[in-house]
């Protein structure tokens, strides 16, 4: 019987990049999304048609906590068991420091943070009962030591994230290997489309690598540490920087 994953935030560029790693070994999906859904029914028919895995597509808003128990509850429902959870959705809403509104900021902690707590909450205890669990959370370098004042409800996100991702592994120990990533610059079309050119070779000069990453480099790590050859990986921060400083 296959292994089940769930990713949320499947529909973007990592996370269907996840998916498709973990498809190619055999891991039937549930694909989480919450706008794009031609890119998500994209992703299920390549999931399907190339790799033959299972897949369930479900639509949850992650800032509402009846869906994100819904979204469980279906997962469960089709295949009875999640072994792998990826806390991969995040939102980001740059904004100046003097016009940042407390709904804006509590809206990125509840897709960023809360929503991982409350999943992993749910998931945690049946991956206990089936005594097997992988939970990968997605956190960044913003979380670690890099500064943007006006991504700061971002940066406070992946910081609770990664302090979540200790406790966690803690909470469900032994059975559980909870692991969290912290991509630096990552070469997402919305990246390039967005960043300044010259901001762009600015910010590539403190990678040591000179270069920013690449989406597969991240579904690799990912694809690795949910592998039985990362069994004895849990409780880390593992940073996919290029080596920045």
């Amino acid at each position: 019987m296959n292994r089940v994953a769930l990713i949320t935030g499947a529909s973007s560029e990592i996370g269907s990049s996840i998916a498709i790693a973990l498809a190619s070994n055999n891991i039937d999906i549930v694909i989480h999304y919450n706008q794009n859904e031609e890119k998500a029914l994209k992703l299920q028919k390549e999931l399907e048609n190339k790799y033959k895995v299972q897949t369930l597509l479900i639509k949850a808003d992650l800032t509402n906590e009846e869906d994100i128990n819904s979204l469980v509850e279906k997962a469960v429902k089709k295949f009875n068991k999640i072994d792998i959870l990826i806390n991969n959705a995040a939102i980001d809403k740059p904004n100046l420091f003097s016009e940042k509104t407390s709904d804006d900021f509590k809206e990125v902690l509840d897709v960023n943070l809360v929503a991982p707590f409350l999943l992993s909450k749910l998931i945690g205890p049946i991956m206990i009962k089936n005594k097997y669990g992988k939970i990968i959370n997605v956190a960044s370098t913003n979380g670690i030591d890099t500064y943007f004042p006006m991504c700061l409800d971002y940066d406070a996100s992946k910081a609770g994230l990664i302090s979540l991702t200790h406790n966690l592994a803690l909470e469900f120990k032994p059975i559980v290997n909870v692991n969290a990533i912290a991509p630096g610059w990552i070469k997402t079309k919305k990246d390039m489309e967005d960043l300044d050119i010259d901001y762009i070779k600015s910010e590539e000069e403190k990678i040591f690598k000179n270069r920013f990453g690449e989406v597969n480099e991240v579904a690799s790590l990912v694809e690795f540490l949910v592998s039985d050859k990362a069994d004895y990986i849990n409780n880390q921060i593992i940073r996919i920087d290029g080596g920045l400083y």
